[in-house]
């Protein structure tokens, strides 16, 4: 029997509807799913139910992949894939196995010689690159920058070092409630010159992206960006 597909369903970056977020082409290919990998049941199945899926919510399958899988986890949730089934990877917000968990076991499938596709969604990376007007030709995803001083200064001045020196726009995220610190951190520690690019609750209503000069970020009002998630960008003149 051949084996089934692995599915990577970009799940919602806020309360956007999925109709505004999905190709219809999607939505139908989801709804044919009964087997979803999820960082979290309870909240796979909230999005699952805003999805709009006829098969009541009790007849499909949710596995939850551990943050940090080790091989016995990942052969677990891969068997019914080499059996022929399907399923669908989910991650909590945006595109799963970009700065997510979901990698391990998308490179587990390619081992296992299962088809792994990737569905169309919401990215905030790609999203947030877009609207920054900043290099979108070069440029590189670091994931969480250090949360406390001075390794999160000392790292500020390196990634702006290296901008200055390749024209790389620099990507990093922060867990929401740390955003002011990050934000007072960049102020802080870059260069008057340097291009900063805050991009928050993308696709949602109250959703804010703005891309200004450091020396333009501290003469001006403070953004709001306690408890709302936001990518951070970064390009050195």
């Amino acid at each position: 029997m051949p084996a089934g597909t692995l599915y990577l369903i970009p799940a919602s970056l806020g309360d956007s509807p999925p109709s505004d977020i999905w190709p219809a082409g999607v939505a139908r290919r989801v709804a044919e799913l009964s087997s979803f990998i999820v960082e979290n049941a309870k909240s796979a199945r909230a999005e699952l139910k805003r999805m709009g899926l006829a098969r009541p919510i009790q007849e499909i399958e949710i596995r939850e992949l551990p943050r940090a899988p080790n091989q016995t986890d990942l052969d677990t949730l891969l068997d019914p894939l080499s059996a022929g089934k399907s399923a669908g990877l989910m991650s909590e917000a945006g595109a799963p196995a970009v700065a997510d968990p979901g990698a391990a076991l998308v490179r587990a499938a390619h081992a296992r010689g299962i088809r792994v596709a990737p569905l169309v969604g919401p990215s905030s990376l790609l999203l947030a690159l877009m609207a920054s007007g900043l290099n979108g030709q070069n440029f590189t995803f670091h994931g969480y920058l250090p949360s406390r001083e001075p390794e999160r200064g000392r790292r500020i001045v390196e990634l702006e070092r290296e901008s200055r020196r390749t024209g790389r726009t620099q990507l990093f995220i922060e867990t929401p409630y740390r955003n002011t610190a990050l934000f007072e951190a960049l102020l802080a520690g870059c260069r008057a010159e340097t291009l900063l690019c805050l991009a928050s609750e993308l696709t949602t209503e109250a959703e804010h992206v703005a891309t200004r000069s450091i020396a333009e970020w501290r003469a001006g009002a403070k953004p709001a960006l306690d408890k709302r998630p936001t990518v951070f960008l970064l390009l050195a003149g």
